[in-house]
């Protein structure tokens, strides 16, 4: 079992723009004076068609889905919120706080993967707790150690304690919960999702220590990565808010391994940082300064990792 996948799922936008549902707890979320709806589109679509080629020069296999004009989706473009794919061919399908976004889950894309030859065994499908406004945001809500069955979330309105403990029940990982914050403004305000501070590569992690206010989550978090073999990569509030710790590790061809990110994250790492990460793999990093400032979301959020089994 691996950390990383070669194979990944991407939704190209078709109608991407900022969303006012989104934007009551996702601080990173900016509208860009003058920038009308169908400019935030091209330049989206620009961004996106650009880390795609640049994962795919990489030998990583990117499985690109149109998103469809029938839905107003406009965060189409981070489908890793709303679907995950595991090892033992289960899927699972989660609750999203934003209504909008709910519209987003497609079963014709579970078709296109078998018709690709991947094996889909169960489909757990969670979604029904928005009824009770309950919420779990797939990887962004949690950051799952993959290798050693962790799963590592900060709760927020988005990620519910007990949805996260039963996702755990049902996959089979352990629950690390704890409580996160990020400076806006000057305030501290809750962190939305884990994945914006927080990174798990196969021998090493990125996360702002900082964000955790608890010393003692903070040093359980610490222990948790440390007997894991962890090498620990620290990053401050500022490098937080910059995307630098919303990134993924995907796999290439030739057991080539990379850390993919934005521009902006990448920008934001000192040389040690950036020298640290290269120990372990080579960095991609591509321009996503639209998709990140209306959409709230970066690099690794665009990506939704296929473990699935091929069929023989």
């Amino acid at each position: 079992m691996l950390q990383y996948t070669n194979t990944i799922m991407m939704i190209k936008p078709v109608n991407f723009r900022y969303n006012n549902e989104t934007a009551s707890n996702n601080h990173y979320q900016k509208i860009i004076e003058g920038l009308t709806d169908d400019e935030a589109q091209e330049q989206a679509l620009s961004e996106f068609n650009s880390l795609v080629l640049k994962l795919r020069s990489n030998g990583v296999t990117v499985i690109v889905v149109s998103d469809t004009y029938e839905t107003d989706t406009p965060d189409a473009i981070f489908p890793n919120n709303w679907i995950s794919f595991h090892e033992d061919g289960n899927v699972g399908i989660y609750p999203m706080f934003a209504e909008n976004r709910r519209l987003e889950r497609r079963e014709d894309i579970l078709e296109m993967l078998e018709d690709k030859g991947f094996n889909i065994e169960n489909v757990i499908d969670y979604s029904e707790a928005e009824d009770d406004g309950i919420f779990l945001e797939g990887t962004g809500s949690m950051v799952l150690d993959r290798v050693n069955r962790k799963a590592y979330a900060v709760l927020s309105e988005r990620t519910d304690e007990d949805m996260f403990i039963e996702f755990c029940d049902d996959f089979e990982y352990l629950p690390i919960i704890f409580s996160g914050s990020q400076l806006v403004n000057g305030t501290r305000v809750p962190i939305y999702h884990t994945n914006v501070m927080m990174t798990i590569a196969d021998d090493y992690a990125i996360i702002c220590l900082e964000a955790i206010e608890s010393k003692k989550e903070r040093k359980q978090v610490i222990s948790f990565l440390k007997e894991d073999g962890k090498e620990i990569i620290a990053i401050n509030q500022k490098q937080l808010s910059l995307f630098a710790g919303n990134m993924l590790q995907v796999g290439g061809e030739n057991g080539d391994k990379f850390l993919v990110m934005s521009k902006t994250a990448f920008e934001n790492l000192t040389e040690i940082q950036i020298e640290t990460i290269e120990k372990y793999n080579r960095i991609i990093f591509a321009s996503l300064e639209t998709i990140e400032a209306c959409g709230g979301g970066s690099a690794r959020c665009m990506m939704a990792e296929v473990f699935l089994p091929k069929n023989v």
